[in-house]
C-alpha cells in the first residue's frame, strides 16, 4: 500500500529550514542564552485554536511567555483536575517565579459555541465534554440574557475568562503569591477579525479598550513608585 504523506508536512520542514538558515542566525546570540536557562516574565494561558498565537499578538521574543494552551483556556479550581494545566501554574509561579498570568480568551472560540449551543459531544468526545464543564458557570450567566448569537458568544468569552481567573485564585501557589502582591492576574479577549484585546478591569469587572486598559495601567505604577 502507498503510504500516506500529508503536503503540509513537507511545508513544516521547509519553515524549519527558513528558520534555521534566515531567523535563527540573525538571534543566534538570544538563543545561546536561552540554551542556558528560562526566566519568563509571564504565564500566558489560552486557548489551543489555531489561530491564535500568543507571541505574534504580543509582540514577545522567545523566553518571555511560559504558555498553555488548552481547549477554551481553562483553569480548573484547585484539587478539582490536579493534571497538566495545574502542573504547569505551580511551575510557573513557584519554580520560574511568573510576575504575571494572563487569561485571554478569544472570538468564535468554538469551546464556547459549544457551551452556548450546549452541545453535548459525551459520545464522539466524552473527554471535551468533560473538560468543558470546568466553564459550565459562564454559559450560566451568559444564558439569562437575551441577545444574538455573535453576541453570546462573545459574552460567554469573556465570562469564562472571569470564570478562569477566579478558578486561578483557588490554586495555592496563586494565592500566596497574590498576598504576597508578588504576582498579578489579567483576563483577555483577543477579537481574531480586528487584531485587538479587550482588557478585564479588576476594579470595574468590564473589559475595556486596549488604550484605557494600558493607559490606567501607566498611572497606577506611577502612583505605586
Amino acid at each position: 500500500m502507498r503510504a500516506y504523506v500529508r503536503r503540509d508536512l513537507p511545508q513544516l520542514l521547509s519553515g524549519v529550514e527558513r528558520f534555521r538558515r534566515d531567523v535563527f542566525p540573525s538571534s543566534q546570540a538570544l538563543f545561546e542564552q536561552l540554551a542556558q536557562g528560562q526566566a519568563p516574565h509571564t504565564l500566558f494561558i489560552t486557548c489551543a485554536d489555531s489561530r491564535i498565537s500568543p507571541e505574534t499578538i504580543t509582540q514577545s521574543q522567545p523566553g518571555e511567555l511560559f504558555v498553555c494552551r488548552n481547549i477554551g483556556n481553562i483553569v480548573p479550581p484547585y484539587g478539582e483536575t490536579l493534571g497538566a494545566v495545574s502542573a504547569v501554574i505551580e511551575y510557573a509561579v513557584l519554580s520560574l517565579n511568573v510576575q504575571q498570568i494572563v487569561v485571554c480568551g478569544h472570538t468564535d472560540c468554538g469551546a464556547m459555541k459549544s457551551l452556548a449551543a450546549e452541545a453535548a459531544p459525551c459520545c464522539q468526545m466524552p473527554n471535551v465534554h468533560a473538560w468543558l464543564r470546568n466553564a459550565e458557570a459562564a454559559r450560566s450567566i451568559v444564558r439569562t440574557r437575551s441577545k444574538s448569537v455573535r453576541q453570546t458568544i462573545r459574552d460567554m468569552a469573556e465570562e469564562n475568562v472571569r470564570l478562569q481567573i477566579a478558578h486561578l485564585r483557588t490554586h495555592p501557589a496563586v494565592a500566596a503569591r497574590l498576598a504576597q502582591q508578588r504576582l498579578a492576574l489579567q483576563g483577555w479577549v483577543y477579537d481574531i477579525g480586528h487584531g485587538d484585546i479587550a482588557v478585564l478591569d479588576a476594579q470595574s469587572d468590564r473589559f475595556m479598550a486596549l488604550d484605557e486598559a494600558r493607559e490606567r495601567l501607566v498611572r497606577k505604577q506611577k502612583v505605586a513608585a
